[in-house]
């Protein structure tokens, strides 16, 4: 008798280890680039504005403020969980999600009738961003390898650094046209299409990915993550405008038993076999651990110097909107050359190539400072012409490689963690500029202490030590960078 052997059956079906990851190809490269561009383009194109906004609803220093940083404390507080639900219910979907809130609540900035309510409507935009940028680096993360990923999070960085710079250009450009009778609403009006756009073309050009084991939410840190940022920022940035009452202290004083629950908490969630949300293992990564300290004097000062240079040219030195943003092309220009030089720099010098970066954007601040001191009240956009752009190649130099550096040994399936703290640090780092910085231009400018001109070296000079900050740090990372 013979015994039939058995009938293949199909094979099991992989698990997803042995899955290939789905590749990201050039357009949806271009998409979620996009979808990078258009938060970070919002938090600083509204700076040129700012004079226009005042005028118009009545803002006065302290909205004209929040308008700013209100926009980046709620993106700053959510981005991590952005990120984590991100893993768990797919990154394209929540990019997708994210566009389309960025676009129904830029459409509310627009449309906003007085300064509480456009600031309102920046919290929600801010929030609606946090949904829709950790995918980004995630998606970069978990959909590409080797050389292409190198190649993605340098074009990231570029886009980070020239966003900020073409925000403050296009939104001169915007509220000097004033198309339609829209004056500066022009500028939140004009994402409504691009970020329709980005949420269709994401449906079909990017892939589809998350944690093979998404971590559940945790509620509690990020509870105490916004209570840490908000007891921080809320009395910096509304203080001088309310002559620094008892709660602006109390506030201060409760910021670090905040950050100090904060790391409790977080840490005990880890040892409990709970994923938090920043875990403390991954700030273990050296080059997580040591790219966000580096990142955290650097972006503050990047914040600073954007909002105070943008209400200095207008409200000081009388320039126009269209004037206040094209003094800052060669800053723009001199960024995006050395975004598309620094990828090939940081391969053959590594981590030098950011320490050579801060010391080149150190010297265009000196000459900046000196040249707001020489010139004062009589200062025109030409004259900002060598500062600015020696400080847009050193920028361009820190900003392109500092992703890769603090990426580079985030595991696969804790992209979405991982990119949620980068970017929450940028964030609340741009968010902390303007909150120290700018009150710091505004209590020394005009009517206080010092003119306009001084008042800006001051900020500057300031700037340039935590460059200095930047330029040790920097000594501090790998050498080598992947």
């Amino acid at each position: 008798m013979r015994v039939r052997a058995p009938r293949p059956g199909p094979d099991p079906a992989p698990g997803p280890e042995a899955e290939t990851p789905p590749q990201l190809g050039p357009l949806g490269l271009v998409t979620v680039l996009l979808g990078a561009f258009l938060p970070m383009l919002d938090f600083f194109i509204v700076n040129v504005a700012l004079p226009t906004i005042d005028r118009d609803l009545a803002a006065g220093p302290a909205m004209l403020e929040m308008v700013v940083a209100g926009y980046g404390i709620a993106y700053a507080v959510l981005l991590v969980l952005g990120g984590r639900l991100g893993d768990t219910f797919g990154r394209r979907r929540l990019f997708a999600a994210g566009a389309v809130a960025f676009a129904v609540t830029s459409a509310a900035c627009g449309l906003a009738p007085t300064a509480g309510t456009l600031v309102a409507a920046r919290v929600a935009q801010g929030a609606a961003a946090a949904l829709m940028l950790p995918q980004v680096l995630a998606t970069i993360q978990a959909t590409t390898t080797g050389r292409r990923r190198a190649t993605a999070l340098g074009r990231y960085g570029a886009v980070a650094g020239i966003s900020v710079v073409i925000g403050q250009v296009l939104g001169g450009v915007l509220v000097s046209a004033d198309l339609f009778g829209t004056g500066w609403r022009s500028i939140f009006l004009v994402n409504v299409p691009v970020a329709l756009v980005a949420a269709v073309l994401a449906l079909r050009a990017v892939p589809e990915s998350r944690s093979a084991h998404p971590a559940p939410v945790d509620a509690a840190g990020t509870v105490l993550l916004a209570v840490s940022l908000l007891t921080l920022l809320v009395p910096l940035m509304e203080g001088r405008a309310v002559g620094w009452p008892l709660w602006t202290w109390l506030l201060l004083a409760a910021f670090p038993f905040a950050v100090a629950a904060f790391a409790v908490v977080e840490r005990r969630a880890e040892r409990a076999g709970r994923v938090p949300l920043v875990p403390p293992s991954l700030l273990a990564v050296p080059g997580m651990r040591r790219g966000l300290a580096m990142g955290l004097p650097f972006f503050v000062g990047f914040g600073g110097f954007m909002f105070t240079v943008a209400v200095a040219l207008q409200q000081g030195l009388r320039l126009g909107p269209v004037a206040a943003g094209m003094a800052l092309v060669p800053m723009a220009v001199g960024f995006f050359a050395a975004s598309l030089t620094g990828p090939r720099l940081v391969g053959r010098y590594g981590s030098r190539t950011i320490t050579a970066g801060a010391l080149v954007q150190a010297v265009g601040l000196a000459v900046l400072a000196l040249t707001f001191l020489r010139a004062g009240s009589d200062l025109g956009p030409l004259d900002l012409l060598p500062g600015t752009a020696l400080a847009g190649v050193g920028q361009g130099l820190v900003m392109t490689p500092l992703f890769r550096v603090v990426l580079a040994d985030v595991p696969v399936e804790r992209a979405g963690v991982g990119s949620g703290v980068l970017v929450t640090t940028q964030q609340a780092s741009l968010a902390l500029g303007v909150a120290t910085l700018g009150t710091l231009f505004l209590a020394l400018s005009p009517d206080t202490v010092l003119g306009v001109p001084d008042a800006v070296a001051v900020v500057l000079l300031v700037q340039l030590a935590g460059t200095a900050a930047v330029v040790l740090l920097s000594r501090r990372l790998p050498r080598t960078v992947r």
